[in-house]
């Protein structure tokens, strides 16, 4: 799709999945690329994209949701501020928790995998395209269709869909999907909100905890970042990069989210994920880099009870100075 001489406009909460990509493209010299910043909250202003507009943007790449700190974007008002540019949504944490209509967002392209809110398997997903564009395949090969031509079909799925495909794990994907559609989106999504309303309300008052994230259920996925963080001096109540929220001083010194993770896991038999997430430019825009965070991802089939469990773990690492060096 993309063409030598092209500007793409992506954001600062991407995924390396599309920073990689674009970066080895600007390091070969085919295209050069803008990174539009986000606020503490992961939040993007559609009027810092309007600034990196040029005559020859081809592509505004945008993350739906963070897989960082859950935030949001609007889609809708970026791709009314873009216009005629195409933009390419990375859905990967949306698809499947969040209601989304292509059309209405003005979306043009799609990305999605499989094993995330869609629970399929890993190595499943797809890519929705707008009518109309015309994309270059990055394979080419046999489809099973039009055999008595030596040239690539020109037409979907076949065009971009060269060799055998993944049909055991696109049949677990079915099966994912047929679940969501039987449950409805708009219900996960309202499960999801209860449970990571529930663990916000629970840990939000914890001394030298920091939050990320817009904090509002309703304004991000059900992912929620922390931090233990440094004691603050006596008197300062301010903070020291992070976003939604930081709780009264502490009494301990910081605990590594790699150290955090090990006792989540060790003690209290809880599986997060630590460190940078794969985005370390949405760890920069939070002020978490670069050791990263402690990631709670929360989920349809996780309950009230189990957030409460993850409560008071976070609580009792907070308190104890046992787990401090």
């Amino acid at each position: 799709f993309l063409k030598p001489g092209d500007h793409v406009i992506m954001s600062q909460m991407e995924h390396n999945s599309v920073i990689r990509p674009l970066r080895y493209l600007e390091a070969e010299g085919i295209v050069t690329v803008s990174v539009a910043p986000c606020d503490r909250m992961g939040m993007l202003d559609p009027e810092d994209v309007r600034r990196l507009l040029r005559k020859e943007t081809a592509l505004v790449a945008i993350n739906h949701a963070s897989n960082v700190c859950g935030v949001i974007q609007d889609i809708a008002a970026i791709k009314q501020t873009i216009g005629e540019v195409p933009l390419l949504v990375d859905a990967a944490q949306t698809a499947g928790t969040v209601p989304i209509d292509v059309s209405a967002l003005g979306v043009d392209f799609l990305a999605f995998t499989g094993h995330k809110g869609l629970y399929g398997p890993q190595g499943t997903g797809g890519l929705y395209i707008r009518e109309g564009l015309v994309v270059r395949p990055l394979k080419r090969g046999g489809t099973g269709s039009v055999s008595e031509n030596e040239h690539q079909p020109d037409f979907f799925p076949d065009a971009m869909e060269s060799g055998t495909q993944n049909n055991v794990g696109l049949s677990g994907l079915a099966e994912g999907v047929r679940f969501v559609l039987d449950t409805g989106v708009e219900n996960i999504r309202k499960h999801e909100m209860s449970l990571l309303q529930a663990f916000i309300d629970g840990v939000i008052d914890v001394p030298g905890l920091t939050l990320y994230g817009p904090l509002k259920p309703e304004k991000q996925v059900a992912i929620l970042s922390i931090t233990f963080d440094q004691a603050l001096p006596d008197g300062m109540h301010q903070s020291f990069g992070g976003c939604g929220n930081r709780a009264i001083p502490a009494t301990f010194e910081s605990i590594h989210p790699n150290e955090a993770g090990s006792i989540l896991e060790q003690e209290f038999e809880i599986l997060v994920r630590v460190g940078l997430h794969c985005a370390p430019l949405a760890h920069r825009a939070l002020g978490s880099f670069p050791d990263g965070t402690v990631r709670f991802s929360l989920g349809y089939f996780n309950t009230l009870e189990e957030v409460n469990i993850a409560v008071q773990a976070v609580r009792k690492i907070a308190e104890k100075k046992d787990y401090v060096d």
